[in-house]
């Protein structure tokens, strides 16, 4: 017995010796990082220009949340937003464009690091400026604007990944790498922008997002400068290990967020008298307001027995979805029956950003496996839509083209674990 003490010790050090190595040598779930980072500022993205014709009325000096109302409201609860600053219709016009620009650079996973802050100031400053605009899914759009800065989101499926892969390639063939000169002038600026903004008292209120702000500047200036002086050293090895452990937590808030709203919806539609008798999921088909297509409202609520196992449907996968967890295949199946009772809600109740936004939060629980063959899938009709194009001739494309294209911007399991990039 005595023998089976150290034994069993030994075993749970080697346990928790690997659990560590794991969660400080590499950056989980690049592939469920990248796409919440594509979910989020896609839908962001769609949301703005959907809403640009009325982007006055919504969010603008002249809609009925007035800006004096606005800096009322937000000298009361101090939350952020840029567009407190002025009420010049210069100024909102153009914090509405970067808000645009800041979504579509995100999306395409351009200096993810720099954009995801600036996506971040984006949604907070719109979204705060008049809060009773909206529906649930600014909510979620808001929190996840604020993890996704701390998660290194652009590893794979984007341009800094393209970007990577090409000064990798251009090592072994001894040429040197090229500097990066849009990164320093990016932090230049930035930096400059923070100063003029405590200079004239603008960063005041609640202290998260200027210490947010304040902190990813610093970082990426110690980031810049450690990168200066070489690839290696103790101070690239300790910068990796903090941004790997940031990025890590990070996600695991992002899981943890998406299990706290489908348990806490699904425990409190279990105290609502309609979801106990089955007939909640009734009463919304009928409302003017969530009824774009009035025929296929009627159309699902003219069986009882339909809305009955919808209703129970939707109680019962909300509150066994963070059990099913530590299920691979039942949490598999409950995911695919969320996104499509989502997709649902979109067409029939008329509430796609909603959807959308609760979507790209439980695309971060889809398996890497699924996921890598989506990139392969998309990569692969890319390569045969350029094969097509009239300027290409119907020239096919080479193979080596190919097969990166194929691969997309895949993590190299075998490779020494990417650093933590913090490049602006």
């Amino acid at each position: 017995m005595t023998r089976l003490v150290p034994v069993a010790a030994r075993s749970l050090s080697r346990s928790v010796s690997r659990g560590i190595a794991r969660v400080t040598e590499t950056a989980l779930g690049p592939y469920q990082a990248a796409v919440v980072r594509i979910g989020f500022s896609a839908t962001w993205l769609l949301f703005l220009l959907r809403e640009f014709p009325h982007r006055q009325e919504l969010y603008g000096p002249d809609g009925p949340w007035s800006w004096d109302l606005a800096q009322q409201l937000i000298s009361d609860n101090g939350a952020f937003t840029v567009l407190t600053w002025s009420g010049s219709q210069v100024w909102f016009e153009l914090v509405y464009a970067l808000a645009v620009l800041a979504s579509l650079l995100l999306l395409l996973g351009w200096r993810t690091r720099t954009l995801s802050v600036l996506f971040m100031v984006g949604v907070l400053s719109i979204q705060n400026r008049s809060i009773f605009m909206g529906d649930g899914g600014d909510n979620v759009l808001h929190l996840m604007s604020l993890y996704l800065v701390f998660t290194r989101c652009g590893q794979v499926w984007s341009l800094d990944a393209r970007r990577a892969r090409k000064a990798r390639a251009r090592v072994p063939l001894g040429d040197d790498p090229a500097p990066d000169r849009v990164g320093p002038v990016l932090w230049g600026v930035l930096g400059v922008l923070l100063l003029g903004g405590i200079a004239a008292g603008m960063l005041g209120g609640d202290p998260l997002v200027p210490r947010i702000l304040w902190g990813m500047w610093l970082a990426q200036g110690v980031w810049w400068v450690v990168a200066r002086r070489g690839q290696g050293g103790e101070p690239r090895m300790l910068l990796d290990i903090v941004g790997n452990l940031v990025h890590n937590a990070a996600l695991f808030v992002i899981m943890a967020e998406a299990c706290l709203i489908y348990a806490t919806a699904g425990w409190y539609k279990i105290q609502g008298s309609r979801w106990q008798d089955g007939t909640a999921v009734y009463y919304p088909l009928h409302l003017d307001y969530f009824s774009p297509w009035p025929a296929l409202s009627d159309l699902m609520s003219s069986s009882g027995t339909m809305v009955m196992l919808v209703t129970y449907g939707t109680v019962a996968v909300q509150v066994a979805f963070p059990f099913t967890l530590f299920n691979r295949r039942v949490k598999n199946i409950l995911l695919a029956v969320m996104m499509t009772e989502h997709a649902v809600i979109a067409v029939v109740l008329g509430l796609p950003f909603f959807s959308l936004a609760m979507i790209a939060a439980d695309a971060v629980f889809l398996p890497t496996s699924f996921l890598r063959r989506l990139g392969d899938g998309a990569a692969r009709a890319r390569v045969r839509l350029l094969a097509r194009l009239p300027g290409n001739g119907g020239r096919a494309v080479p193979d080596e083209e190919a097969s990166e294209a194929a691969d997309g911007s895949a993590v190299d399991e075998t490779a020494e674990p990417p650093h933590v990039g913090f490049t602006a």
